[in-house]
């Protein structure tokens, strides 16, 4: 694993979710709250009301919805940018931006079809309402170069010194050439540019399909996290994924494996992606039929790294804290070795932390190996609450999930796996 898997914040692929011990009620699902096409939806908070943009559809060329709470009930108000600027012409809008400026004026960034150059790019509209309508800016987009595959999905950053920055893609993937996550400093008023460009990452893993887009910059307190969408939208491969740095231009290092997948939402959200992060929220869209519906889930922060509830994050077991047990490296099957709980100690066990965002009902999935008939760990969470957990005779090489009911606490918790009857070797423990 590379840095962010060796912090055991990784996902991996999903089984189908079975009856297990314990006695709380079953993970939590990420919620619909728009179901209607409503893709890469974009929101802000203002007083007591939430406030969503989203790429065209039916709805209008920038539809925006509100609600009094981010769970809803959210209302389709209509078109927030009904005047199409100048330099546009005919065609789609991606993946508006809105964000306030200091003088009270909300902007609003997004991508257009220009008619100069036949390609993408990102334009920019105000309005002093967050409802709009918002008036396009100037005579021509903000950033739209053709050579580089023209440029969208635009978003803001306000870093803490006050110093706004806008965030974007160039569409390499669309003419065969690298894509890039693009960080621009800007002035207050969002649209005179402050310097030069620079590069936060690039499409360089085999899962992303030859394509990232969507950033969103959030500011931690140890790093910056750079959430960007990865994959074809069109189907399930669609992605959430971020990268991290301790400093705002870089370098930036990606997870080792994505946030959100359809696999570790179980299949509840098809291809998540299009994220905004606000608060203790995500908000994403994901396929349902012809459509994209506008979602959102619960957002924690374990060591300033996301963790997203209701999609699975792994925990590699071997890094854990043992007692008489071993560590047995390159079991075969296994994705980093094996914990092994010794049977001929009774007080042989491991403790593995996790990582919940609020306090509530998770599902453990332990995968484990285990050949010379069943066996069983019993399992305490926090030092308290127990059950015994069984293990299916499934063989040595033959590696499996388990899963297990639990309420965790908000934050750290610690899982204690016990000796109790037989051998089981522990791989890892994805939390859901």
């Amino acid at each position: 694993m590379r840095l962010l898997g060796r912090l055991s914040l990784v996902f991996t692929a999903a089984a189908a979710w079975l009856p297990a011990a314990g006695s709380a009620e079953a993970a939590v699902a990420p919620t619909a709250v728009i179901r209607a096409d409503f893709p890469d939806p974009d929101v802000i908070h203002v007083g007591s009301t939430f406030y969503a943009y989203s790429t065209s559809s039916r709805a209008g060329r920038i539809p925006v919805a509100s609600a009094p709470s981010a769970t809803g009930p959210w209302t389709v108000r209509g078109d927030a940018l009904p005047a199409k600027p100048s330099w546009a012409g005919d065609g789609g809008f991606w993946a508006p931006d809105v964000s306030r400026l200091p003088d009270g004026r909300y902007l609003m960034y997004f991508t257009a079809p220009s008619t100069a150059t036949g390609r993408m790019c990102i334009g920019a509209a105000t309005s002093a309402n967050p409802l709009g309508p918002f008036q396009p800016v100037g005579n021509g987009p903000l950033v739209c170069d053709a050579s580089e595959g023209g440029d969208i999905d635009p978003s803001s950053f306000v870093d803490t010194d006050g110093k706004r920055y806008l965030v974007y893609k160039n569409d390499g993937n669309a003419v065969g050439r690298p894509t890039v996550l693009w960080l621009q400093q800007v002035g207050a008023d969002g649209v005179t540019f402050v310097g030069g460009r620079t590069e936060l990452i690039r499409n360089d893993r085999p899962e992303e399909a030859g394509v990232i887009e969507a950033p969103v910059l959030v500011k931690r307190p140890s790093q910056y996290v750079l959430f960007y969408s990865g994959g074809s939208y069109t189907g399930n491969g669609y992605f959430t994924g971020y990268a991290v740095s301790p400093s705002l231009t870089g370098p930036y290092t990606k997870a080792y494996r994505p946030l959100m997948t359809t696999a570790t939402f179980d299949g509840a959200v098809q291809g998540p992606g299009g994220t905004d992060v606000l608060g203790d929220r995500v908000f994403f869209h994901g396929w349902v039929n012809d459509a994209r519906h506008m979602y959102t889930a619960e957002l924690g922060w374990a060591n300033d790294y996301p963790v997203v509830r209701g999609s699975r994050v792994r925990y590699e077991a071997e890094r854990g804290t043992l007692n008489h047990a071993e560590v047995r490296t390159g079991a075969a099957g296994a994705s980093q070795g094996a914990v092994v709980a010794k049977i001929d100690h009774a007080d042989s066990w491991v403790d593995v932390r996790v990582y919940a965002p609020v306090s509530g009902a998770y599902t453990a999935y332990v995968a484990y190996a285990a050949g010379y008939g069943d066996a069983q760990h019993l399992v305490t969470v926090n030092g308290s609450a127990q059950f015994t957990l069984s293990y299916p005779n499934r063989g040595w090489d033959n590696w499996t999930q388990v899963p297990a009911q639990l309420t965790l606490a908000a934050g750290w918790n610690t899982l204690r796996f016990q000796h109790q009857t037989r051998w089981a070797e522990l791989d890892y423990i994805e939390i859901a």
